[in-house]
C-alpha cells in the first residue's frame, strides 16, 4: 500500500490539503463517504492519527461503531475494514469482484478481526458499500 500522504503532520488535514494530496481520487473518496452516510447512516467522521510515522486516517462511523477507515496517499488512498469472523464468512458467500475475494483470504488476522485493504477506484464504489453493509450486519 503506498506511504499516508500526512505522515509527521501535527494537525489533521484541512479539505484543501486532503483534495490536494488526493487528486482524481478525491472525487471517489467523497462519493464514498456521501454514499455510506446516504445509504447506511454512516455518518460520524473523525481523523486520527496514532502515531506521526503512519499519518493521518479517516474513521468513518455508524453511531459509535467504526465502519471504514480512509487512508490518504498522494494520488489514491487506501480503505480498511477490520471484519469479525461472522463478517468474513458472509463477504465469502458474497458476490463481490474475485480479486476482492482473494485480497480477504490474504489478510491480516488481528485481536478484533481481519484487515482488509483495498485502493478503491470509482468502479469499486459499489464493492465498498457492500463490504459496510456486510458489516453492519455482522
Amino acid at each position: 500500500m503506498p506511504a499516508n500522504a500526512f505522515i509527521n503532520k501535527p494537525d489533521p488535514p484541512s479539505d484543501a490539503e486532503l483534495a490536494a494530496a488526493l487528486g482524481p481520487a478525491k472525487r471517489v473518496w467523497d462519493a464514498t463517504l456521501d454514499d455510506l452516510a446516504r445509504e447506511y447512516g454512516v455518518s460520524a467522521h473523525e481523523w486520527k492519527c496514532y502515531s506521526r510515522k503512519w499519518g493521518w486516517s479517516l474513521r468513518a462511523k455508524r453511531k459509535d461503531r467504526t465502519i471504514i477507515w480512509l487512508s490518504p496517499s498522494e494520488g489514491s488512498f487506501t480503505a480498511l475494514f477490520i471484519l469479525g469472523d461472522k463478517a468474513v464468512r458472509a463477504a465469502q458467500k458474497s458476490k463481490l469482484p474475485r480479486r476482492v475475494l482473494t485480497a480477504l483470504n490474504a489478510a491480516p488476522k488481528y485481536p478484533e478481526g481481519t484487515g482488509l485493504r483495498l485502493q478503491p477506484s470509482a468502479r469499486d464504489l459499489t464493492t465498498l458499500k457492500t463490504l459496510a453493509a456486510i458489516k453492519i450486519a455482522n
